[in-house]
């Protein structure tokens, strides 16, 4: 008979097998829908082909488990997928992508729901992802067709050419390898360390291609014009060669012409100097004349015709009036009077009246000019400065502006004497100006 302790231990293991037997039921058989218990929510994915997932295949939000793939049922174009998603799995928003994926390399498939923001609305029951928000892993055959195709592609001499050339190149050179391995593990180290510098190099890097870019057509344009200008040099490969064999022989010559000439040189270049000074305040009178003489030369080509003149000429007396201011001085002397003079050449005769004052202003000095002309330099005397130069050309009586600081030589250095190389340092510490220093 039956003790009243036996009977209460008997309804005590069977109270807890009860709840046992249903909590397994309901947390893990998946009971508790039957009796309005169950702990999560249905969203429908539609998927054009399984991809390899299955039923109880893992749900992930984040990479994640919030829950786990229900039943899939086929459709007209795909199949449609249920996910049970857990009460306690955190809002999914509902613009997102579910994508198929490999939980491991043997091929376990699992759910994992990628959302693009992380704003509302959110998933909730009965929620449909559509197709188009889904990705499925592309399938094995696929694959397997491609390597198939992959390996019938590569012929199987050139193969074992390959594979003979790589194991000729490899052999013996094991430390050498090590060696490399080794370098490259202390360059990832080094590169690892230098992370900021790295980043900043590649967002440079950036800007570089993209300048490169933007310069595309430029560049193209410019590795034309180089592969025609190589193909020119290749065409005038014949000339190029005969210019190289005579450049030294000419080099030699041109440095023994500037060897002999160079003391005089000087002294050529400084008369050219005197004479674009010259040319420089007679700039004016030189343009008119290189405008009118054109017309003066064509004018006397074509008025003789047939060993005639042929031309007109239109007469005018005293208009304008002649100058005759500065001419005071002068005794007046016949024309056909051929003795000597009795009185010396008036020299200093010449129009002193302003060209404002209506007669016929005639002589150089009434030609347009500007300024001075300096003094020619002469062998063995320093080049004067802007500043003297302009001191020297400036009219009698008259002085460089006070304050003026000289400009310089117009040439560099001293004018050598004729035949005589220019006096100078003959060492690297009196080229360098270090011999006072010392």
């Amino acid at each position: 008979m039956l003790t009243r302790a036996t009977v209460a231990k008997n309804i005590a293991f069977l109270i807890v097998a009860v709840l046992v037997i249903g909590f397994v039921g309901v947390r893990y058989a998946d009971l508790g829908r039957y009796v309005g218990l169950r702990g999560y929510y249905t969203v429908d994915v539609q998927l054009p082909e399984t991809g390899g997932l299955f039923e109880h295949a893992d749900v992930t939000y984040r990479g994640v488990s919030v829950g786990r793939v229900g039943a899939i049922r086929l459709t007209g174009d795909g199949v449609e997928a249920e996910l049970r998603i857990d009460n306690s799995a955190p809002h999914i928003p509902t613009r997102l992508t579910a994508v198929v994926a490999s939980l491991s390399a043997v091929g376990e498939q699992y759910i994992d729901l990628q959302p693009t923001t992380a704003d509302g609305p959110y998933l909730h029951g009965g929620s449909t992802i559509a197709q188009a928000s889904t990705k499925i892993p592309a399938p094995v055959t696929n694959l397997l067709t491609s390597v198939n195709d992959l390996t019938k592609s590569v012929p199987l001499d050139a193969l074992r050419t390959d594979v003979d050339e790589l194991g000729l190149a490899f052999s013996g050179q094991g430390d050498n390898l090590q060696s490399l391995l080794d370098t490259s593990s202390e360059f990832l180290t080094a590169a690892d360390e230098n992370l900021p510098t790295d980043t900043t190099l590649i967002d440079d890097g950036r800007t570089v291609l993209h300048t490169q870019a933007d310069e595309s057509d430029a560049i193209r344009n410019f590795a034309t014009s180089a592969n025609q200008l190589a193909a020119q040099l290749d065409d005038s490969d014949t000339d190029l060669r005969r210019l190289i064999a005579a450049a030294p022989g000419a080099a030699t010559q041109v440095s023994a012409l500037l060897r002999d000439v160079g003391p005089n040189l000087s002294v050529v270049l400084a008369n050219l100097l005197t004479t674009s000074d010259i040319a420089v305040t007679r700039q004016n009178g030189i343009q008119e004349f290189l405008v009118k003489m054109p017309a003066v030369a064509a004018a006397g080509a074509s008025a003789v015709k047939d060993g005639k003149l042929d031309f007109g000429m239109a007469v005018t007396f005293f208009s304008p009036l002649p100058c005759t201011s500065g001419y005071g001085g002068t005794t007046y002397r016949n024309g056909l009077d051929t003795s000597p003079p009795a009185t010396a050449f008036n020299t200093a005769a010449r129009c002193t009246a302003p060209a404002s004052s209506g007669t016929d202003v005639r002589g150089s000095a009434h030609a347009p000019g500007g300024g001075g002309v300096p003094a020619p330099a002469q062998p063995g005397s320093v080049l004067p400065t802007t500043t003297q130069a302009a001191t020297a050309g400036s009219p009698a009586g008259t002085s460089a502006t006070a304050g003026t600081t000289a400009a310089g030589p117009a040439l560099p250095g001293a004018l050598a004497l004729p035949a005589l190389p220019a006096a100078g340092p003959t060492t690297m510490a009196g080229l360098l100006g270090l011999e006072d220093q010392r």
